[in-house]
């Protein structure tokens, strides 16, 4: 049983900036990503690497994890003790994480790892990854690119994409995936409405690339009251009797119906 919250704001923040990184850390995010890949030039790669691994030298009270730019940064990061979690991109087939997780035990016990799919081929192969190893913990996708392979121009082409992505990371029962970025950091009512569209399409949190994002996206994804008052109605009926019950106004509830109103309950507490 899952005794953590699941995280609800990741942020992103280039490994060559450590000042970023620490603003970051302070910034009230639930995960902190340490970005090595397309956040970082190509010449700057080696100082985010050495930058990144002084950072997690030392544990942290926020959760790090760092997406990684090749299988190569793994020895320098995966013994560290301030490393909670690897984001691995480009994942197209379910032998690329186990080939990931070989190279993660070759140096330490395991650390989990999130796979970022941004392929069509990827796509087309969610559960297949989702289920390739233990230390999978999650799954994510990589919209950038996605819209790219696929030649999406509109934000609605990626709905089925991310349906696949939702129903494959259940099936795996695996958390329910967060959001990718919204790149305008500037939009905050275009963040807001994708939040409830993602919302409404099963994802749970989202990534973000820029502090200003997260209240928004803590909004979004709080219940409403009316959401509040409806989870709190289905748990007390719940207590009051076992198995399948009727709630006053004559609708029949089951135990996963149950279980979803705990965890609204759940969510809207850790910010009361």
């Amino acid at each position: 049983m899952r005794t953590t919250p699941l995280p609800l704001t990741w942020l992103y923040a280039p490994g060559d900036r450590p000042a970023v990184v620490q603003k970051a850390l302070a910034s009230g995010a639930d995960v902190v990503i340490v970005d090595l890949e397309d956040a970082v030039a190509p010449d700057r790669k080696a100082y985010a690497l050495d930058a990144t691994a002084d950072l997690l030298s030392d544990p942290h009270s926020v959760p790090i994890h760092v997406r990684i730019h090749t299988p190569r940064d793994i020895p320098t990061l995966a013994p560290l003790p301030g490393l909670r979690g690897l984001r691995v991109p480009k994942v197209t087939h379910a032998t690329d994480i186990h080939r990931i997780a070989d190279a993660v035990t070759d140096v330490t016990s395991g650390i989990p790892l999130y796979p970022l799919l941004e392929t069509a081929l990827a796509v087309e192969r969610a559960y297949s990854i989702a289920t390739a190893h233990p230390a999978v913990h999650g799954i994510a996708l990589g919209e950038a690119d996605l819209r790219a392979d696929l030649g999406v121009r509109g934000d609605s082409g990626l709905d089925w994409s991310r349906g696949r992505l939702v129903v494959a990371a259940r099936a795996a029962a695996l958390p329910p995936p967060a959001q990718s970025v919204h790149p305008d950091i500037r939009d905050l009512d275009a963040l807001a409405a994708s939040c409830a569209r993602g919302r409404a399409l099963g994802f749970f949190g989202r990534a973000a690339i820029h502090p200003r994002q997260l209240p928004v996206i803590e909004q979004a994804y709080l219940p409403t009251p009316d959401e509040l008052a409806a989870a709190e109605e289905v748990v007390k009926a719940a207590e009051a009797e076992e198995g399948a019950l009727a709630l006053p106004d004559g609708r029949f509830v089951d135990a996963a119906v149950v279980e979803g109103a705990r965890r609204v309950l759940t969510l809207a507490a850790r910010f009361c």
